[in-house]
């Protein structure tokens, strides 16, 4: 079998056209992941306007799977923010994948932890666009004694957990939890075919540690003899998984779009991938998402407010360069340093009017972490920061109750998970009870 490989990495698509055999069949796909339809910053003045990033991102993706006449395209997970979506966000999902159906293009799409609605009582979003047609969503059943079963995609009910297209299988798993790599071997055992891709929503803990659900990457690698393609999502991060002998087999393109701050030195795109003589040969094409700008800003030896105000328009000016930017960026920035006056009198409100002269964002997000001093009777000095004493106040609360001692920390976690989830305005039911389900990691 041939093997498409250099040093490095990825072989780009245009060197791939000249190891494909003269009139030789191929299959071209576009696999992407989390995309996040619905996200935005709530009560925020660019709220509007961020929620329309995302699917703009989408709309550019299906523009030119459109343009290159792909045969599918892929979603592996994550197609919204939440399970609970606003009836606005489905009508625009359907009106951003209106062009695909018209076309006769499929978008073949599995489920991730997003996407989960945790009352199942209901249709969800993901099963009524799928009975609609502008998805099929593939969802495996599974067999008395647990081993999976990828049924044939049945167009009238929207449901199945396999689909060929174009001389490639399509199997779909989508988000399975934290006990992922203990089912590698079922899952391969449910494949009879050749030519094979696994859609499968779940990290690998060397690429994206920061992650819930992931597995480790010895786990996965016996996918590679089953599976030629292994269409990743999950981590937001792109990467790329080799077997122990340097082959690759699995890939994560990560969010075509900025989800969340901490992604701003990632490279965001897509995978372009051309089937042909039994190989999978990507090529990364890259989208272009809002500008994200995550500082630190450095205070330490402010003597008062105004002076601190000062050297935070000194440093914002150095270290936020928007002369290529053509969109309003978002901005994260951490206060650090030890000052010498009360951190609450830098109001957010303060620093953000010096913002918005200085780089007009869309959305600002401020941490005051700057330290409080207090002298003691002996004239000692103790210096903590406003988060050092969050979590203080949290652990004695904690520890005051006994049926949770020795609980203390994982619980620190969960409230600190729960409270960064209502800041970033992600406080939706589900997301809160899927924080609660993972225990907060």
């Amino acid at each position: 079998m041939l093997r498409l490989i250099v040093p490095g990495g990825i072989v780009p698509f245009f060197m791939s056209i000249l190891f494909l055999s003269p009139g030789a069949d191929t299959m071209r796909f576009i696999h992407t992941s989390d995309i996040h339809l619905g996200k935005s910053y709530r009560n925020s003045p660019g709220e509007s306007e961020r929620y329309d990033d995302f699917f703009a991102c989408l709309s550019g993706i299906c523009a030119d799977a459109i343009r290159e006449q792909v045969d599918a395209v892929l979603i592996a997970g994550d197609l919204f923010h939440v399970g609970q979506i606003l009836p606005k966000t489905f009508a625009k999902t359907i009106e951003t994948l209106q062009p695909l159906k018209d076309e006769g293009i499929p978008c073949i799409a599995i489920e991730g932890n997003h996407d989960w609605i945790h009352r199942r009582d209901n249709i969800s979003w993901m099963e009524a666009l799928s009975q609609m047609g502008y998805i099929k969503l593939l969802r495996p059943s599974r067999t008395e004694d647990g081993g999976y079963r990828f049924d044939s995609f049945d167009e009238e009910t929207g449901m199945g957990g396999h689909i060929e297209i174009g001389g490639v299988n399509i199997y779909g798993l989508g988000y399975i939890g934290a006990q992922a790599g203990h089912h590698i071997e079922r899952i391969c055992a449910g494949v009879n075919t050749s030519n094979n891709l696994l859609l499968f929503h779940v990290g690998i803990w060397k690429f994206s540690p920061v992650e819930i659900g992931n597995m480790a990457l010895e786990q996965a690698h016996p996918l590679a003899a089953t599976f030629g393609y292994v269409a990743l999502g999950h981590g937001h991060k792109p990467y790329v998984i080799k077997t122990p002998e340097g082959d690759p087999y699995a890939y994560n393109p990560g969010s075509p779009e900025r989800v969340n701050f901490g992604e701003e030195k990632y490279d965001k795109g897509y995978c372009f991938v051309t089937f042909a003589n039994g190989e999978f040969v990507p090529d990364i094409r890259t989208t272009s998402p809002r500008p994200m700008f995550v500082e630190t800003i450095d205070l330490s030896g402010a003597e008062n407010a105004e002076q601190a105000l000062a050297m935070f328009s000194e440093q914002v000016v150095a270290k936020v360069d928007i002369s290529d930017v053509k969109r309003q960026p978002l901005l994260e920035f951490k206060l650090v340093g030890r000052v010498g006056f009360h951190p609450f009198e830098l109001g957010r409100e303060r620093l953000k009017a010096i913002l918005e002269e200085l780089v007009d964002p869309l959305h600002v997000e401020i941490k005051n972490h700057l330290s409080l001093v207090s002298s003691t009777e002996d004239g000692g000095g103790v210096n903590k920061s406003l988060e050092e004493i969050e979590l203080e106040v949290l652990r004695d609360l904690i520890k005051s109750g006994s049926e949770y001692q020795g609980r203390e920390e994982e619980l620190i976690r969960l409230s600190i998970a729960l409270k960064n989830a209502v800041h970033r305005g992600d406080g939706d039911g589900d997301e809160l009870l899927a924080l609660l389900d993972t225990g907060g990691n």
